[in-house]
Order: C-alpha cells, then sequence, then structure tokens
C-alpha cells in the first residue's frame, strides 16, 4: 500500500510537466490548422496540384500524429490516476506491479513529447540526407561506416522513416569508403541533426592476425532535404559537374553508363554525388537538391546572408572532432563525449539503439 501512496504522490507530480507540453505544442492551434487542413482537403480543386496536395496530406498527418500523441498520454495519464485511487480504496496490491509498469511508460511518454517540442528549428520537420565517410583506420574504418550505415538504417526503421540508397562506393576488400542516405520522415532531419560528427570505435581488429586493439574513425554529416519551392541562389560558373559510371548496388545496367553525377561547388569545396537513379538527369537533379541542402545548412551554421560569402576549406568543417566513442575492447561502452550520456550495451546501440543521445543532445542544445 504504501507504494501505491508513493506511486500516487509522482503521478501527481506530472500534471505540471504535462499543462506545461500543453502550452508548449499548443495544442489548441493544432487542432485548427488540423481542422483547416482537413477543409482545404474536401475543396473540389484540391486534387488539381496533386505535388501540393501531398504536401498539404503529409502535413496534416504530421499535426495529427503529434496531437494525437499528447491526448493519448493525457488519457493514459488521467486513466492511471483512476487506477490508483481504485486500488488504494479496495487495498488491491495486486496491480501494483501493472500499475507501477505504466507509470513508466507514462513518464517514456512525456519525455518523447518533451523531445519533440524541442524540433523547432526552420527545417528540423524535414527528411534527412546523411552521408558515412570512412576516415583513418584503412579496413577497419571501412568496416566501421558500414556498421554505420546499420545502425542508423535500423534506428530509421523502427522510427517507421524511409531509406533511400542515394550513392555508395563499396570497396573491394571491406566496408564502404561513403555512402549518402535519405531518410524519408517526420522530424528525421531534427533528430539526425545530431549526429553530425566524428565516430571513433576501438575494438579488436578483425583484419589484424595479431589480434590486436585499433582504434578506427568515420564521420557522418547531416542536411535537410529542403522542398521544392525553396530556391537558393546559385551561381553555375561556380559549378564544375563531373560525370563517372556508377558503382555498387544498381544491377549491370547502372554499369555500363556514365550515369552518375558528382557536382563540385568551387567556392566552398563542397562535393555532392548520385548515382542512385539510371538516368543521368535524375541523378544530376538529385544532386543538385542535395548542394542546394547542403549550402543552406552551412550558410546557418555560419549566419551568412549570401552564399557568395561563404568561403573555407568545408572538408574541414565536415570532419570537425569526434562526438562519440563506441568502445568494444576492453570493455563495452558508448559515449557521447558532448553530454556525457553513456550505454554499457554496444550492441543494442549498434541495432539502432541510439535515442538517448539523440534527446540529450537536443535538451543540451
Amino acid at each position: 500500500m504504501i507504494q501505491l501512496e508513493q506511486l500516487k504522490h509522482e503521478l501527481g507530480l506530472l500534471e505540471e510537466p504535462l499543462d506545461d507540453l500543453r502550452v508548449s505544442l499548443d495544442i489548441t492551434h493544432l487542432k485548427f490548422e488540423v481542422a483547416e487542413l482537413e477543409q482545404k482537403a474536401m475543396e473540389p480543386s484540391f486534387w488539381d496540384d496533386p505535388q501540393e496536395a501531398q504536401k498539404v496530406l503529409q502535413k496534416a498527418k504530421g499535426l495529427k500524429d503529434k496531437l494525437k500523441n499528447f491526448e493519448d498520454t493525457h488519457e493514459k495519464y488521467e486513466e492511471l490516476i483512476i487506477l490508483i485511487d481504485m486500488a488504494i480504496e479496495e487495498s488491491d496490491l495486486s496491480v501494483e506491479k501493472e500499475i507501477a509498469k505504466e507509470f513508466e511508460n507514462l513518464k517514456e511518454s512525456i519525455d518523447d513529447l518533451r523531445i519533440e517540442t524541442l524540433l523547432s528549428g526552420e527545417y528540423d520537420r524535414n527528411s534527412a540526407i546523411i552521408s558515412i565517410h570512412s576516415g583513418a583506420g584503412g579496413l577497419d574504418a571501412q568496416d566501421w561506416a558500414e556498421m554505420l550505415l546499420r545502425m542508423y538504417t535500423r534506428w530509421a526503421e523502427k522510427k517507421g522513416y524511409g531509406v533511400k540508397t542515394l550513392d555508395i562506393l563499396p570497396d573491394t576488400e571491406a566496408g564502404i569508403k561513403n555512402v549518402t542516405l535519405l531518410i524519408e520522415g517526420e522530424n528525421a532531419y531534427g533528430y539526425l541533426k545530431s549526429e553530425k560528427g566524428v565516430h571513433r570505435i576501438v575494438r579488436i581488429s578483425p583484419f589484424d592476425p595479431s589480434g590486436k586493439r585499433h582504434t578506427s574513425f568515420a564521420s557522418l554529416d547531416v542536411m535537410p532535404e529542403l522542398d521544392e519551392d525553396i530556391e537558393v541562389d546559385i551561381n553555375p560558373n561556380d559549378l564544375r559537374i563531373d560525370t563517372y559510371r556508377a558503382s555498387g548496388a544498381g544491377g549491370q545496367h547502372v554499369n555500363k553508363t556514365d550515369s552518375a553525377i558528382r557536382i563540385t561547388h568551387i567556392p566552398t569545396g563542397i562535393v555532392v554525388q548520385c548515382q542512385n537513379e539510371r538516368s543521368q538527369h535524375s541523378n544530376k537533379e538529385t544532386a543538385m537538391k542535395m548542394l542546394m541542402s547542403k549550402l543552406i545548412e552551412l550558410r546557418e551554421r555560419e549566419h551568412k546572408d549570401k552564399i557568395e560569402d561563404l568561403k573555407g576549406d568545408y572538408s574541414q568543417i565536415a570532419w570537425g572532432s569526434q562526438i562519440r566513442s563506441y568502445v568494444f575492447h576492453p570493455y563495452n561502452m558508448v559515449k557521447d563525449h558532448r553530454t556525457n550520456a553513456e550505454v554499457g550495451n554496444v550492441q543494442a546501440v549498434m541495432d539502432g539503439e541510439i535515442d538517448l543521445f539523440m534527446n540529450e543532445y537536443l535538451k543540451k542544445v
């Protein structure tokens, strides 16, 4: 009974955070926006522009999901209050474990909602384009890059996001040299922007016959996928466009023609490339979108108003300093050096359980 009384007290402390979330999420305005979009979708001319219609429906779904998450959490809170009061009144200790479990689930739901309120950047709701590059460490680094590819793919799948490979350069011996992915879904960029930087692995190398411990590095770059109506003024004279024969996945067709595209933005040194599509035109279109996203992301970080003002060696910005270490030997631990968040289960992290690191980063910034 004492535990039930304690749970009731702790549950009461969650009322204020829920009220704060109602204000932060602006639930009243969310309902108004959803109603407005639904009304728009009922107009006879709604499907005259299919692309715009899809954007409206996607926005409505995102708002509905956000609204439902809050309402479900609030309902869970009210149901738990009733359940505890009934258990105390009837001196029913048989539901104590169930209530304790539901209480922990409720706290997690509130934490998830609180994190969502932190995704308030201009492009946080957008899909994300991520690029993984192997660094110092030879075959170990290339294998590490492939391990990170799997980790982020698993994370995205658990979130219900779509994953599309835009470009990949595998190595004939082991791993990958680099890969670029499009992670499609609401708030993908808002979450993944926290992963930008250098990732370090310490382990017994599977490529070293002597069984020595090796340290390898790979970098992750992240940019938002831009809506087509966002324009960036790029001087064509600032671009160098190269075509080359695609490699890796894609079947025989992709290797027969020089359909892959590499675009270099000369003033900043930014390089983007795409070989996912079958036609050179489609690859060029996708690569240009990636370049625009990267330039906007860079402009935001540099607080510049004009792309022409952006100078310097971009590769230095991309690498930066290491943000996280993944230690497989002599002990198991993953530690984020920016927030000091630690996890002892390395395998779970490699299976995509990285929300803790993202959430702690978002809370800090």
